[in-house]
Order: structure tokens, then sequence, then C-alpha cells
């Protein structure tokens, strides 16, 4: 016997999780969110907040031209054409909704800033006010609160549970789950009359399941997720029948520092300040060797060439544009130097060729023209790299799973058997491949979980009751 009941039931309380829980109790369905950690929001919680929107009003005030398909060519240039089209094109043309929904629906602030990402053709990111997913996430889960959706934490997905004729209809739990502690909490059964959906997000902690996919991800490598990032709801949607794609496929996130564990505090600096305004260089050489906005996969591989070690170098008038400057610098993330002969003895840089560098740049920076890797400007934000110099030792860190299950445009998980959707069965965000391919660009991830989240709730919810 069953121990509850409910119309839907999502696992995961994430970007994706939250926003199906929302659209499918105002669909008029009674929703159960179980998330196993103690506390919700998994890695959206502790994503910078960038989202990517195309034709968005900030574009429209700053006559920046987009579409969704010049969106979904960039997304197919970063993925190097192994994106599912029908998934790419669905994220790109619902962007604007997604990020309307966002605004004018839950209330969430953004700031006034358009920003330019690495891999993006024009400007189109937005970022939230606090330079973080946690807003997001309250957001969400007030609304929850709203709606009378519960939202049981420290309730882990043991398996899901199928009928005969493969329909899912519920799933077995684990209440009062205490991560990592796989013998804790009490078995309990919750069945679902219309659907379940998964939004678990992905595994880069999952150091044995990853290492699967590729034996060279061991230990060594760092990552920016939270604990809680393993493959185990992953398998139980294989166990079901669903179809893994591109599971081999990860990215790594160039900006973060080799000086502070996990996400940290100096990798928003980066990716706002120091890609966009400064130079990224191989200290052994004092030379740029990248682009410096272009996709992550690209910039990733280039740093991560053997004997390179890269670091970040901008100036001051464009460093103090970023609010939490000084707790980076406090964490000795970020360093600060007033001369660049303090600089290079501090990190061992020859003086001359970082001089000519900074100086070539500097002459990019007055044109808004790079000869050298056409690394685009914002030509209304241009920088030079002037004392004080603002530094950050960079080590790309395992942060995204670009592959997972499949699903159709629709959100239903599709089987592998006879690629048809399971009935009774949603994904969405990390947890699915496919969207973007190789590799991911800057702000999509919180555009697609938005995206699929919503689309997964509304047509879970017409499902007929089992």
């Amino acid at each position: 016997m069953p121990n509850e009941i409910y119309d839907v039931i999502v696992v995961g309380s994430g970007f994706a999780g939250l926003s199906a829980a929302i659209e499918a109790r105002n669909a008029g369905c009674s929703v159960l969110v179980i998330e196993k950690m103690r506390v919700p929001g998994g890695n959206s919680a502790i994503c910078g907040g960038l989202i990517a929107v195309v034709d968005s009003p900030l574009q429209a005030v700053e006559k920046k031209s987009d579409s969704p398909q010049i969106l979904v060519n960039d997304m197919l240039n970063a993925g190097k054409g192994l994106n599912h089209l029908a998934l790419t094109q669905t994220v790109a043309d619902q962007s604007l909704d997604a990020f309307l929904w966002l605004r004018d629906y839950l209330g969430v602030s953004f700031k006034d800033d358009l920003i330019h990402g690495g891999g993006h053709s024009v400007p189109r990111l937005y970022i939230t006010e606090n330079y973080s997913g946690v807003s997001v996430v309250q957001a969400l889960l007030v609304k929850c609160r709203e709606l009378g959706i519960p939202v049981q934490l420290k309730c882990a997905m043991k398996n899901l549970i199928t009928d005969d004729s493969g329909r899912v209809i519920g799933l077995n739990s684990i209440s009062g789950f205490v991560f990592p502690q796989q013998n804790s909490g009490k078995e309990k059964k919750i069945m679902a009359k219309k659907a379940v959906i998964l939004a678990t997000g992905g595994f880069c902690q999952d150091i044995k399941f990853r290492m699967i996919q590729n034996p060279k991800l061991n230990d060594s490598f760092k990552t920016t997720n939270h604990s809680g990032a393993t493959a185990e709801s992953l398998v139980s949607a294989l166990k079901v029948g669903a179809t893994p794609v591109q599971l081999s496929w990860f990215q790594f996130g160039p900006w973060t520092s080799r000086d502070e564990n996990g996400w940290g505090t100096s990798s928003m600096f980066t990716l706002l300040i120091g890609f966009p305004h400064g130079i990224m260089i191989d200290a052994n050489t004092g030379k740029r060797f990248v682009n410096e906005l272009t996709d992550r996969l690209s910039r990733s591989n280039e740093m991560t060439i053997s004997g390179r070690d890269p670091m970040i170098i901008v100036g001051e008038e464009a460093a103090l544009n970023y609010p939490k400057l000084q707790l980076c610098i406090k964490r000795n993330a970020v360093k600060r130097y007033e001369s660049l002969e303090a600089l290079v003895l501090d990190q061992s840089i020859n003086i001359a060729t970082l001089t000519t560098t900074i100086n070539e740049y500097n002459k990019y920076a007055d044109t808004g023209i790079d000869l050298e890797f056409n690394k685009p400007f914002n030509q209304n934000k241009r920088y030079q790299i002037k004392a004080p110099y603002y530094l950050v030792r960079l080590a790309p860190k395992l942060h995204y799973c670009n592959g997972g299950i499949q699903i159709n445009s629709q959100a239903q998980v599709l089987d592998i058997s006879t690629h048809k959707p399971i009935p009774g069965f949603y994904a969405a965000g990390e947890m699915t491949g496919g969207v973007h391919g190789a590799s991911r660009l800057g702000g999509m991830s919180f555009c697609e979980c938005i995206v699929f989240g919503r689309i997964a709730g509304i047509n879970a919810s017409n499902e007929s009751d089992c």
C-alpha cells in the first residue's frame, strides 16, 4: 500500500524541478517535491545567476539584433554539432518567455546590464541582482508555499515504480535520509496518478560513475558542484528504459580558481570582469593564448595543455565594477598588485614579455578590435589594463554534465527500445542530455531548466490518471 498519493511527483528542488512543480500545481494537480539533501536548490542555488535571453528588453534598449536562430547557431557552434536540434530550438524559442515568467510572475530581480558571454555572438545575458541563483530558488520556494506545494527535504528517491505496461506510476523513497549515509532513513512508497518528473541535476561529484564514462576523470579533478550531485537518479531512470545520451561529455568551468575549493568567490569575478575586460596569459610565457570569450570547451582545452599556467589579469578601472571584489581579495582568490613589478615578482612572470602583451591588448581596447584573437569588445565599456592590477590563478574544474537521459521537446523521457515516450515519465534540466552537445554556453543551463521545467509540469498535468 502506498504511503502517499499525488497527481505529480517532482524529484529535485532546483530551477527545473520547482518550475515544473509550480506549473503542474497551477494546472490543478496535487504536487509533491522531494529533495534528498537537507537544504533545497542543489547546483541552482550556488550558480552565478546568469540567464541567456533572446530579443530581451535590454537588447531592445541597446539596439542589439538577436533572434532564436542566432542563439541556436551559437549553441550548435559551441556544441560541435552534437546538439539534438529540436531541444536546442525549444530552449532558444522560449528563452524570453522563461525570463518574463521569472521577472513578472515570480518577482526575480535582474540587473540592468547586458552581458556578452563567452561563445555568444551578441550580448544576451542577464544576471540576478545578487550574482547568484539563490534568490531564484527562494522565489520559486515562496511560490510553492503560496500554492500549497509540499517540499520534503531529506527524502531520497530509491527507485521508480512501473506497472505491467511500463508506465511510471510512482517511486520508492527514503524519508529522513542523511546524505551520504546510505543506510539512513525509512522507506516509503509514493504513488503518482499522472506522472513523475526527474529534475535531479548532473553527477560531477560521482567519481565512480563519471570514471565509467571517462576513465581519466578520477578524484584528482575538482568540481564546482554541490556534494549531492551524484548519479543514482540517472541510474534509476536507465533501469526503467530511459535512453542515455552523451554521458561521457562533461564541461569544465574555465573561470575557476586553483586557490579556492568548489565554485568559490572568484568565479564570477573572472567570468564577468576578467574574461571580458582582461587578458588570460600563460604565466610561463607572459603571452595570451586564446580568445578570452570563446566557448568554454575551447578555453578549457587551451588552458589544460601540458605545461601551461593560466592566469587572468585585469586593471582596476574594470575590477572595481565587481561588487564582491573585496571579499575575493580577503579570501586571496583575487590578488591585488600596486605595480606590474610586484605582480611579476610574486608570480614569476617575465616582465618584458608581459609588458608587451599588456601594451598590445591596450591598443586593441582603444580601437575595439582584437587583431590577435578576435575577442569581441563591448563597444560601450572598453577598459585598458593599468595599475593597480588584479590577478586570478586559474584551474578549470568539472562543472556540468552535457549528457543525461533523452527527452523530446515535450520533456517526455524516451524509451531505449521503442524510442517513444515512456508513459508517466518526464525530465528536465541537467538530468537530460542533447540540448548542448559537446559544450554548453554560459547562461543556457538556467534558461534550459526554466523552459523544460515548465514544459514538463504543464504536460505532466495533462496525463490521464493511471
